[in-house]
């Protein structure tokens, strides 16, 4: 919930037209936007493949910003102004949270990639 609070909080600083109204709304935003992903998303996706077949897997940036905008519907203080602002919201939530991920390990720290040259025997 960490990762994804501090994505919606990147997102919400630099995507024009979304805004989140406080920290509360914020953490209520992340935990429900990991449910919506969790339970809806997967249905949406299903539904869905069709359109992700024929767009190629385009589609599913599509379903990615509904996901948010749903979210952004259910809670109070939390803002899209429209489908762009939620299609760049969900690219810039979805890059974050990757980048975020990718540099904390599954044990939940900081990791560092040593890479030692060993001289040929």
């Amino acid at each position: 919930m960490a990762i994804s609070a501090f994505a919606l909080w990147v997102a919400s600083a630099i995507v024009p037209g979304m805004t989140i109204a406080g920290t509360p709304t914020l953490l209520a935003a992340a935990l429900l936007l990991g449910l919506v992903n969790a339970f809806i998303r997967p249905l949406a996706l299903l539904l869905t493949l069709p359109f992700t077949i024929v767009t190629l897997g385009l589609f599913i940036l599509v379903v990615n910003a509904a996901m948010l905008g749903l979210v952004a519907a259910l809670l109070d203080g939390f803002t899209l102004s429209g489908f762009g602002s939620a299609l760049l919201g969900s690219l810039v939530v979805s890059f974050v949270g990757s980048a975020v991920s990718w540099t904390i390990g599954p044990s939940g720290r900081f990791e560092v990639m040593v890479i030692e040259r060993r001289p040929a025997p």
